[in-house]
């Protein structure tokens, strides 16, 4: 359950525990009761992220969130600080804290940042237990003077929305395969379209094979669950532009025939982490009045090895009518967005994103930290890297070299599904690129943030639920 987030003049006299903001420079507030040398002397400097706890035996904690440089606090300084505040605070379940009536960031912007790093920090998955894992943090207070109020009582509301989207997708991130699969994640899908006013569709089997999607369909072969593909769209009133959003849901992937290493299976539940950030960004889209039409397809299959599964040298076609040679059963997420980009580009939208788990190619060059970008339009990078610095989800801009194309060549099809061990997130969105013809188009592979393995800064142990709030800043400000 989500912590409650009120915007109040003063500390309440119940909190658990006061969250004081401290620069690296400058005066120490006279209520923390500490000195600057004191705190120095046990090796607290106020840089970004820092804390220090000092307990009271007749009220709240006192705990001192270093802010680093005050000329250069932003959003996401903000973010961190109140992550690491909560994390700090402990089993406390009540905080109070000024960080969002700092000077220098707009009290919306301001409130919102602390909001979603105090909310996300405190996230824990409940988990398929008889007693499920507590979630600590309670309520938050922030402390603001009166010209503040209004904006961030806003930006405190929005906060809440961003962080329960990113809990939803990491919640469904983390659900154990056979608690979710492509038919209970469609279920899903239509819960969350009728509360939030959504159109839903859901496709299965047989309709997804008359309507010539043979990608999907042929990675869900090996499995005995069936595929599900469901299309959600949001329509504001006079709406400035559409964008198109399509997810990548491998419920698991085992590889296929190509099969995975043990190891490297074991959080491949997470796979269909793309198609969680869509269905759980699409959720908020009209309590936060966007004002572009958006229209969102999750791709949801298994992907199986078994006596049915799709074989290395088969070939598939798509929805476009374009065929691929299969060389490698385990690079299936791009199949079934084949499919789905050929449907997105079918609804003339004015701009396609996609977001996968899609290669380990890119979390080798770019880390576990850092989602790759690819696209075929430089006006519309900029707007997902706009929307990566305003969210603090990183992303880096990786070439679509076309000079790659000719490791896809295919002498029984268009093209194989798979370039080899150079370039593999490079080859792997020139597949892609295939399927959105001249619609400006923009490719995330988050197979790096995915999950992360322990707690780090407002990121929790597990899914991340990594793109859910980039997707969400990237609609409310995207136009035609």
């Amino acid at each position: 359950m989500t912590a409650s987030v009120q915007i109040a003049r003063s500390i309440p006299k119940t909190v658990d525990a006061v969250g004081v903001p401290v620069a690296t420079t400058g005066a120490i507030p006279r209520a923390f009761g500490l000195s600057r040398a004191a705190l120095a002397a046990v090796g607290f400097e106020g840089k970004s992220g820092q804390t220090f706890v000092l307990p009271s035996a007749t009220g709240p904690a006192q705990i001192a969130v270093g802010i680093g440089d005050t000329g250069t606090l932003d959003v996401k300084g903000l973010r961190t600080a109140a992550a690491a505040l909560v994390r700090a605070a402990g089993k406390r379940a009540t905080i109070a804290t000024t960080l969002a009536d700092l000077d220098g960031v707009d009290a919306a912007k301001a409130a919102q940042a602390v909001t979603e790093g105090a909310l996300l920090a405190a996230y824990r998955y409940a988990g398929i237990k008889k007693v499920p894992n507590p979630t600590t943090l309670t309520a938050l207070t922030l402390v603001v003077g009166d010209k503040r109020a209004v904006g961030a009582r806003t930006g405190a509301e929005r906060g809440v929305i961003t962080a329960d989207a990113a809990t939803l997708a990491r919640d469904l991130a983390n659900t154990p395969p056979a608690h979710l699969t492509a038919v209970d994640m469609a279920n899903r899908a239509v819960a969350i379209a009728n509360s939030n006013g959504l159109t839903v569709e859901v496709f299965n089997r047989d309709q997804l094979a008359a309507m010539g999607c043979g990608g999907i369909i042929g990675v869900n072969k090996g499995s005995v669950e069936p595929p599900r593909m469901v299309r959600l769209t949001y329509t504001p009133r006079n709406p400035v532009g559409h964008l198109a959003l399509v997810g990548k849901g491998v419920m698991f992937d085992s590889g296929g025939l190509s099969l995975k290493p043990s190891d490297s299976m074991n959080t491949m539940k997470m796979d269909m982490s793309g198609a969680a950030a869509v269905l759980a960004a699409m959720g908020t889209l009209k309590a936060l009045k966007c004002k572009s039409k958006v229209t969102a397809y999750l791709m949801c299959t298994d992907n199986m090895p078994s006596g049915s599964a799709v074989k290395l040298g088969d070939v598939l076609t798509f929805r476009n009518g374009k065929t691929s040679e299969i060389n490698n059963t385990d690079a299936e997420g791009r199949l079934i967005l084949a499919d789905g980009l050929s449907l997105a580009v079918e609804d003339s939208p004015d701009a396609i994103v996609d977001i996968a788990t899609l290669t380990g190619a890119c979390m080798v060059a770019l880390g576990r930290k850092i989602a790759g970008v690819v696209s075929n339009n430089d006006a519309l990078v900029a707007k997902v890297r706009a929307a990566s610095t305003s969210t603090d989800e990183q992303v880096w801009q990786l070439p679509l070299e076309k000079a790659y194309r000719k490791q896809l060549d295919s002498h029984v099809a268009d093209m194989k599904n798979s370039g080899g061990s150079h370039g593999g997130a490079i080859t792997a969105a020139l597949f892609l690129s295939e399927f959105v013809g001249e619609v400006p188009w923009a490719h995330l592979d988050i197979a790096g943030p995915m999950d992360v393995d322990a707690d780090d800064g407002w990121l929790s142990k597990g899914a991340t639920g990594f793109g859910t709030r980039l997707l969400i800043d990237l609609a409310l400000s995207f136009s035609k």
